[in-house]
């Protein structure tokens, strides 16, 4: 089976390394997109470093949003097993990626055993029409919700009736979420950034805030992409600062807007993109004559990439080091499935040998 090819031709994956070592050499604006495990993060970072590249994940506008809010506000937030002891009241705020349904469907199946000790409430934040995650036992969670207006408005509405001010459209069922506030005692919202924009998630973090001033209350962020986190948390202990970093000027500078790789692919700005997935997903719009190395598990190579090389899935095909929401923390994940797939930290070794003479760091 092939694992390499140089445009539409298969090739030895040295061979395949060295041409995309010649193509980062040439690059004058390299930009980087992953999602990948720790140890493909802490590689691709080290090599964009090198390189003067930009670096993203390759879904970051959700992760932006999630980044934004602790870089620019600050969030009130607790760990998963925090929440698993004390919370009595789960309110779900817009919709929550897929990979988070089994931890609510967990906490609607037990009860805080440092709290209440009885069954929690779960209510649920959105417009009409919003989707929960499916609960245990044929129990639902409870809409708050003004009608069709956004997750941000409804939020902002749910604030002002707190606080006892008048509101343009009443949130439906505020009167059993006040009742449910009085008697508790630890309130979580659960939040991300998918399918939430950053205005909500400000306006959340403004709420929780409101009721610390009587009570307790507290976030639970389930990010949108658990590699993507990971890689956030990774690249703010080697260089400082979360995803959407450049080392253009030969250090690391953090812009989200500059260095949001799709826009920057989109406007022309870049002339050689390398993306590292185990999955291969649509690839944003080039323009020009952009360059595409692609490392992804793939049995034939990625259309228009100039190099494509095929790479394991981590937890998968190897071992790998990735962020677990459950934890709220960094675990290590055997392999399911072992297979002779190189990690993406493999390859990107290897091709960074063609390039310098010193081994990167990690």
């Amino acid at each position: 089976m092939a694992v390499a090819w140089i445009g539409n031709r298969e090739a030895l994956v040295e061979r395949a390394a060295a041409h995309a070592a010649s193509l980062l050499s040439s690059s004058r604006c390299p930009v980087f997109s992953f999602d990948t495990d720790i140890h493909g993060t802490r590689a691709a970072i080290a090599l964009a470093e090198r390189l003067g590249a930009a670096y993203d994940h390759t879904d970051g506008a959700a992760l932006a949003r999630e980044t934004m809010l602790f870089t620019d506000r600050g969030a009130m937030t607790v760990a998963p097993g925090e929440t698993r002891r004390r919370a009595d009241i789960v309110v779900i705020v817009g919709e929550l990626a897929q990979t988070h349904h089994d931890l609510v469907a967990e906490l609607a199946g037990t009860v805080p055993d440092l709290s209440t000790g009885i069954e929690r409430e779960f209510f649920l934040v959105g417009s009409n029409g919003v989707s929960a995650p499916p609960l245990k036992n044929g129990r639902k969670a409870t809409l708050l919700s003004c009608g069709q207006a956004s997750l941000g408005a409804t939020l902002a509405a749910l604030r002002a009736q707190y606080k006892g001010r008048q509101t343009s459209r009443p949130v439906s069922n505020f009167n059993d979420f006040a009742k449910a506030l009085a008697a508790a005692h630890f309130p979580v919202f659960l939040f991300s950034g998918h399918a939430t924009d950053g205005l909500a998630l400000e306006m959340l973090q403004g709420l929780i805030a409101d009721l610390n001033r009587k009570s307790r209350a507290s976030g639970l962020h389930l990010p949108a992409s658990e590699n993507g986190w990971g890689s956030v948390l990774a690249s703010t202990w080697m260089t400082g600062f979360p995803l959407r970093t450049g080392f253009a000027r030969g250090f690391p500078e953090f812009d989200p807007w500059r260095y949001d790789v799709a826009r920057m692919i989109a406007a022309g700005e870049a002339d050689l993109h390398l993306r590292i997935s185990a999955t291969v997903a649509q690839l944003p719009r080039k323009r020009g004559r952009m360059a595409l190395i692609a490392l992804a598990k793939t049995e034939e190579p990625v259309a228009g990439a100039a190099v494509t090389i095929a790479i394991g899935e981590a937890g998968v095909d190897h071992d790998a080091v990735v962020y677990s929401s459950r934890t709220g923390s960094l675990k290590s994940t055997d392999t399911r499935a072992a297979s002779k797939l190189p990690s993406a930290a493999t390859i990107i070794r290897l091709v960074a040998s063609r390039v310098f003479a010193e081994a990167l760091p990690c």
